[in-house]
């Protein structure tokens, strides 16, 4: 049991080590961000993924900047059953360009947000330290222009989210889905 909690523990400081020391990519442009995403990969460790990921597809992420430099993201998917989700977030810039902070009512977490990879008209891969009641989780997304993304992508983000301590198994390329009708 002494062992088990070592390793558990010297497993939790390598992904909080792994967390801290992703940053975003270089000469970050807000405004080359601009538009809409398929949200087509999905990655973490965070309990309510492992049960329902099996029943999620893609989604779409529109990405709007403020006058002031911060980001309004907004989420959508449609359900099996026709509904849809929808989810929006005022991502307040940091002094890191590239990385953004924000609160979300619906889950109650803070999130800090990074980009860390992107071409502009291609992909971007997101990630997010998402902490609650002084518990963090890690979330990586896989966003592309089109619907499908190529299999060297897939396997970039794949090693990406081994690197900052995802299981493999919590490592999800999203099938494609139908677009949620415009609100």
């Amino acid at each position: 049991m002494r062992t088990a909690l070592l390793r558990l523990l010297a497993a939790l400081a390598c992904v909080l080590a792994a967390c801290a020391e992703v940053m975003p990519v270089k000469d970050f442009s807000l405004e080359k961000m601009a538009g809409k995403w398929y949200m087509v990969g999905f990655a973490t460790n965070a309990v309510w993924f492992v049960n329902h990921k099996d029943s999620m597809k893609s989604g779409i992420a529109i990405v709007v900047p403020t006058e002031g430099g911060d980001m309004d993201l907004s989420y959508s998917n449609l359900n099996a059953d026709g509904s849809c989700w929808r989810m929006t977030h005022l991502a307040k810039k940091t002094d890191t360009p590239g990385r953004f902070t924000f609160r979300s009512q619906a889950w109650n977490n803070d999130n800090d947000m990074r980009i860390i990879d992107v071409v502009y008209n291609d992909y971007a891969i997101v990630h997010t330290i998402k902490t609650k009641e002084g518990s963090s989780e890690v979330l990586n997304k896989l966003y592309s222009r089109t619907p499908e993304t190529s299999a060297v992508l897939q396997q970039a983000f794949t090693q990406f989210s081994l690197e900052t301590g995802i299981l493999p198994e919590n490592i999800a390329i999203l099938p494609k889905n139908a677009e949620c009708p415009e609100a």
